[in-house]
């Protein structure tokens, strides 16, 4: 049974792009940029990546005929990358095609560690093609990060560092909070030092705080970076960043596949939890 939409809409921006429209035009109304996320994950048919490819085209083109302040972002697996990985980069490099001639941005999003070294191979490709158009995500909280962060700083590359959503064992990532904030500290450093642009999403007020104050210290600029949150949390903190002169934007998911991403949102903080079983009630 397919559970209703009303329980992910904190969390997701509607179900379809025209849904999702007025809050994208509002966000970016608050100076917000934003990234737009057609959610979806695991794509296992052709038939199904080839609509996904034709949606994230038509998408780049309706945010360059709106005006708006946005970027993209796709997960490989929604492109093929476990039916087939050439045939998910020519996936791939379509998108990149239309973002480099319309002058856009196009995230790849980091998955859960069975991807993670396919999806920096693949990064490391398509930055060598299309350099500034493409970026990539980084996760603090896997043993690997901190030379991955070694790695991509050495070529320049446009990362994002988060700390990690995905569950996974000890031999593979950090397992304690305060373990995750210091790899995540350490990250940065080497993102602020080597990297032109580098991008910092957290919801987690140490870690905003830290860097906040690690770039005052070490006389980096406001505008040398970005601090990132996701749709549906804390927009009146990203309201107040813009006006305090830091660069900012806002994940913005939509799509009718929201169930993963919804339940990786749940799962992250317990008041996320009483959220929606309080929605649940309401007319």
């Amino acid at each position: 049974m397919k559970l209703p939409f009303v329980l992910a809409k904190r969390f997701v921006a509607g179900e379809s792009f025209e849904e999702a429209a007025p809050k994208v035009q509002y966000l970016n109304d608050q100076n917000l940029k934003l990234t737009l996320d057609l959610l979806g994950e695991n794509v296992k048919d052709k038939e199904t990546v080839d609509r996904t490819v034709t949606a994230y085209i038509d998408l780049l083109n309706g945010i360059k005929k709106q005006g708006l302040l946005s970027s993209i972002s796709i997960k490989l697996t929604m492109l093929g990358l476990d039916i087939d990985i050439d045939y998910c980069r020519d996936n791939l490099y379509q998108l990149l095609d239309v973002a480099k001639k319309q002058d856009q941005f196009v995230r790849i999003d980091m998955e859960g560690s069975p991807y993670t070294q396919l999806t920096i191979d693949m990064f490391k490709d398509a930055f060598a093609k299309y350099g500034r158009h493409v970026g990539t995500v980084l996760q603090s909280m896997l043993h690997r990060t901190l030379d991955d962060t070694r790695d991509l700083a050495e070529l320049g590359a446009d990362i994002r560092l988060v700390k990690g959503a995905y569950k996974e064992p000890s031999d593979i990532a950090l397992q304690n909070m305060p373990a995750i904030r210091e790899a995540y500290k350490e990250c940065a450093k080497i993102l602020l030092d080597k990297t032109p642009f580098p991008r910092f999403g957290t919801h987690d007020d140490e870690l905003i705080n830290w860097v906040k104050d690690y770039t005052v210290e070490k006389n980096i600029a406001k505008d040398r970076f970005e601090l990132q949150m996701l749709y549906g949390l804390r927009e009146d903190t990203m309201i107040e960043l813009t006006k305090d002169g830091y660069k900012t934007r806002v994940y913005v998911p939509f799509g009718t596949d929201w169930f993963p991403y919804f339940t990786r949102r749940l799962m992250e903080r317990k008041e996320n939890i009483w959220f929606v079983f309080s929605t649940m009630f309401k007319k």
